[in-house]
């Protein structure tokens, strides 16, 4: 997206925001009580290149809010014009993720905290190079991947070990122990006060693991030193001070998905801290996901404060404008994520969909529920493409291989690399490719990864059509790789509805914006739904017959099956897999070795 889509007006203009067509443009009009300003240049006045620009030069925007957008993959900020929506500009840092070991996924928090200032500092730029007053800038939202877990000493404000990823699975042995302690073994055990199943994907059994393994940690709760918290914890702490009294908070959002909250009271609840072990004086205090909840006090935008925060999908629901029972929308970024609103009472899922807040925007405003279908592996599968097997040098150039066959020749692709999500929740599940002959090359691989995401979102809308009764007419969809047309036409293909895409993308971000502009206090977005922006949309509608959609997901179906129970041996307690943890397979294997030595040996003797 151009940062540089607003233009600096010339000498004697202004710019005045328009809605033209249900989208914000921007036209140019003489400002008649404005004295004409020399060109830089001219006679009567010198200005050099480098030199600041005056603040009476300053492009007037009305009040701007911005974003910081925490991901799995990147972080960005962007700033929004809060009357239009109107984006106008960002800056983007890619995140490393380190696999230490099979199965393990971590990041550094650091490297996510420095990449926030990065980014914040050099959209700053961008705004003074538009000649845009950054002093405007009133309020600041976070979105952040959910579930991926931080702890850190609040002393030395440094982390005591890496952020456990949402899509790690070194859990797996935790939960299984955990399991093996509830009534009957049942995974939905606490599904009625957390809306969740036991699974790795949360953080409570993350942080579970953390005390279990690492000393340091151990030590530093003993010491009263430990904090715990998801990204936006982390993020908002070290934001607002950081050891010299940064706010350690979270919102509705995002404890409701650690599975040690009460998704009803909305609280920390005392027996699932007791049923995890986790003492709750290490737990962020939880507000909502608008109020002022702490200022910046370092950078560009020092003193600004934060008065936003969302989990990323909670704050694409918003961004989207769902806010009607009913409403839905699919987010496709490293994972896949289709949330419905379900208004002020949650709806628990008989069809493997999860219940969780969707969000509360305000401290005296009601709490939002939805229903939630979770998929591990989308824009991931296309990164996996790229680093892994290294048949494309860009995430783009899926979509280019994808194009040039227009079919995956029955190639079927399951990405299970973090087990299955919803509708499954099997973790023994692993990635597979199937189908394949002679003929098939590198661009129906390529075809099938992008069909694989479309099959799995079929998956999760067929769960969510049971559980609301009332089947989805149209999807409305965002995220990163909406971008590609092949992958959008393929989703209205498969679901055999249309798909609708928002002209501008930005949801998640726009989501948190919108929630930190309309904070009171802040009070520069209005919510009313009369006062909010219209928003213009690309649709894609089916272009295949319903009978060759049902035969391809069958097929897939078929391949999801493959796909499961082939994780079946157990990691010792460092995490490590081996096939010797089978004492008869071991043996087996040990002592074909030594008979083939035999063998050579004999045979050596006989030349």
């Amino acid at each position: 997206m151009a940062d540089a889509r607003c233009p600096p007006p010339g000498p004697g203009f202004r710019l005045e925001p328009v809605r033209r067509a249900g989208r914000a443009s921007w036209r140019r009009r003489r400002a008649r009580a404005l004295p004409r300003t020399p060109r830089p240049g001219s006679p009567g006045r010198r200005v050099s290149r480098a030199a600041p620009m005056a603040a009476s030069d300053r492009v007037v925007l009305g009040p701007l809010v911005g974003s910081i957008d925490q991901g799995t993959s990147s972080t960005r900020f962007l700033v929004f014009n809060a009357k239009t929506a109107e984006l106008l500009s960002h800056h983007q840092v890619e995140i490393k993720q380190k696999f230490p070991k099979e199965g393990w996924v971590e990041q550094d928090p650091k490297e996510i905290l420095q990449s926030v200032y990065e980014c914040v500092e050099k959209t700053c730029e961008k705004l003074n190079q538009l000649n845009i007053d950054i002093t405007n800038i009133k309020a600041i939202g976070v979105s952040n991947q959910r579930e991926t877990t931080v702890v850190w000493d609040k002393v030395t404000g440094e982390p005591l070990y890496n952020a456990i990823v949402w899509l790690d699975l070194r859990t797996q042995q935790t939960v299984e122990r955990l399991l093996k302690i509830i009534p009957g073994q049942n995974k939905s055990f606490f599904k009625a006060k957390t809306g969740l199943p036991l699974s790795t994907y949360f953080s409570a059994v993350k942080l579970r693991w953390l005390l279990d393994n690492v000393e340091e940690i151990r030590k530093a709760v003993h010491d009263g030193r430990a904090m715990f918290g998801t990204i936006d914890s982390w993020l908002i702490w070290s934001l607002t001070g950081g050891k010299n009294g940064g706010i350690h908070c979270t919102d509705v959002t995002n404890a409701s998905r650690t599975m040690l909250f009460n998704i009803h009271s909305l609280e920390w609840d005392s027996e699932l801290c007791h049923f995890f072990d986790v003492p709750m004086e290490i737990l962020p205090k939880v507000r909502s996901s608008s109020e002022i909840y702490g200022l910046m006090t370092s950078g560009a935008l020092t003193g600004v404060p934060i008065s936003g925060c969302l989990g990323d999908q909670s704050a694409a629901l918003v961004g989207q404008m769902c806010f009607k029972d009913g409403q839905a929308k699919n987010t496709y970024g490293t994972g896949c994520f289709l949330l419905c609103n379900t208004g002020q009472k949650p709806v628990l899922s008989d069809h493997g969909l999860l219940t969780t807040v969707a969000y509360k925007l305000g401290r005296d405003k009601p709490v939002c529920y939805a229903l939630e279908g979770s998929v591990a592996i989308a824009g991931a599968v296309v990164r996996w493409l790229r680093d892994n097997l290294g048949i494309v040098k860009t995430s783009g150039e899926v979509e280019k291989l994808a194009a040039e066959v227009g079919t995956s020749y029955g190639c079927y692709f399951v990405p299970a690399f973090s087990g299955l999500y919803a509708p499954y929740w099997e973790p023994s599940a692993r990635g597979i490719i199937c189908g394949l002959t002679q003929f098939t090359n590198k661009n129906h691989i390529a075809y099938a990864a992008l069909e694989a995401v479309c099959f799995q979102t079929r998956e999760i809308l067929d769960a969510m059509n049971k559980d609301c009764g009332i089947p989805l007419k149209e999807l409305q969809v965002d995220g990163g790789m909406t971008n590609n047309k092949i992958l959008m036409q393929l989703q209205a293909d498969i679901l055999c509805i249309p798909v609708v895409k928002p002209s501008m993308p930005e949801t998640t971000a726009l989501g948190a914006a919108m929630a930190a502009g309309a904070a009171e206090g802040v009070g520069v977005w209005s919510l009313n739904p009369g006062d909010l922006t219209a928003v213009t949309w690309e649709r894609f509608e089916p272009q295949i017959n319903p009978e060759e959609s049902e035969y391809r997901y069958a097929r897939w179906k078929k391949a999801v099956m493959k796909s499961m129970g082939w994780e079946t041996s157990e990691p010792d307690a460092n995490g490590d897999s081996s096939i010797f943890c089978s004492l008869p397979l071991g043996f087996y294997i040990v002592s074909s070795m030594v008979m083939l030595i035999g063998a050579k040996y004999i045979s050596g003797m006989d030349k």
